[in-house]
């Protein structure tokens, strides 16, 4: 019975923070499969030596790759990533991203749209509130690099880690 006592009060204190841990965790494999998804389009238009473009599919994070005239290489589905979580996108209401044969990113993409310059993953605040949120960005640069970031304004000013 004391076993039982002890591992409940255990249970209890360490729980919440499991939980917000885990939430966390789905943030930041989000991030990293938007992280991925943008490479992969990259490494594909430099090895094809055409544009291929990384497509955003709604606000839960899926994505795919695929040539400029459709041909689809690779897609995430919102539910492989990160459960329940919102993506952002920069500019307002840009999806798409094209590179070029070199792994630069074009000025406009196929449809005449800007071109995503930054992702912008969270959890609804139902799920975990902004304090205990960890954000995470990724930022993608003019010459097609990829970068994830973070937010947040406690990190030193020289930490590679923060945007």
């Amino acid at each position: 019975m004391v076993v039982v006592a002890v591992l409940a009060a255990l249970l209890s204190v360490g729980g919440p923070s499991f939980m917000e841990w885990i939430q966390n965790s789905r943030i930041r494999t989000a991030t990293e499969s938007l992280q991925n998804g943008l490479q992969v389009a990259r490494a594909e238009a430099v090895r094809r030596n055409t544009n291929v473009e990384f497509v955003l599919q709604g606000a839960g994070g899926g994505w795919l790759v695929q040539l400029q005239q459709g041909a689809v290489f690779v897609q995430q589905s919102a539910a492989e990533g990160g459960a329940n979580v919102i993506v952002t996108a920069t500019p307002g209401g840009s999806t798409t991203l094209t590179y070029n044969g070199m792994g630069r990113v074009n000025t406009s993409n196929g449809d005449g749209s800007a071109p995503l310059t930054q992702l912008a993953i969270d959890l609804p605040e139902s799920i975990l509130p902004a304090a205990k949120s960890r954000d995470l960005r990724v930022t993608i640069g003019v010459g097609g690099e990829v970068r994830m970031c973070d937010p947040a304004t406690n990190l030193p000013d020289g930490d590679p880690r923060r945007c």
